[in-house]
């Protein structure tokens, strides 16, 4: 198991399949997705581990299992990836959280951790979060973690997405 980051309460870790059934209950729960274009089913999920596994190894970094530190239990999964934004592909902080474990948190929390973590090993100059713009929870976590509102887009998955950056500061900045 090799541990990515470490917060006081999570640690996120690379998933894999044996990873299949916690991500399932987070992804293919209608009301947790009600945001998202679809609730997930067993083939998405699949390919949701598949994909993220491709990005390891190809970018150095997807999303990555959140998992309980005092249980080991998987949660949600957390991390940076390459988003099409508006056609540009960008550097996009994304999360999900299982439902009974929403509104501690733990999304903040291993969202901030991604968040420096991209500054320190990547050279973006901003980070992203994008989501469908009725997703205030998403929104305010984006912001919790010192993302600000970019733009709104017209899009055919979302209706209308929401975009919100933070930039790189200087070095010793703390966010």
């Amino acid at each position: 198991m090799k541990v990515m980051l470490e917060t006081e309460r999570v640690f996120l870790r690379e998933m894999n399949m044996d990873d299949y059934d916690a991500l399932y209950s987070v992804l293919a729960d209608s009301d947790n997705m009600q945001h998202y274009p679809y609730a997930f089913d067993e083939g998405r999920v699949r390919d949701w581990i598949e994909r993220n596994m491709e990005r390891y190894r190809k970018d150095g970094f997807g999303l990555w299992a959140v998992c309980l530190k005092d249980t080991g239990e998987v949660i949600g999964d957390c991390g940076l990836t390459l988003q099409d934004i508006e056609g540009e592909m960008l550097p996009e902080i994304g999360y999900h959280i299982r439902r009974g474990c929403q509104c501690r948190g733990y999304a903040k929390e291993a969202a901030s951790a991604v968040r420096d973590w991209a500054f320190k090993n990547t050279d973006y100059p901003a980070l992203y979060s994008y989501c469908k713009y009725t997703n205030i929870a998403s929104i305010r976590t984006a912001e919790a973690i010192g993302m600000q509102f970019d733009r709104e887009y017209p899009d055919e998955a979302n209706r209308i997405t929401h975009v919100s950056v933070i930039y790189r500061r200087l070095q010793g900045d703390v966010f």
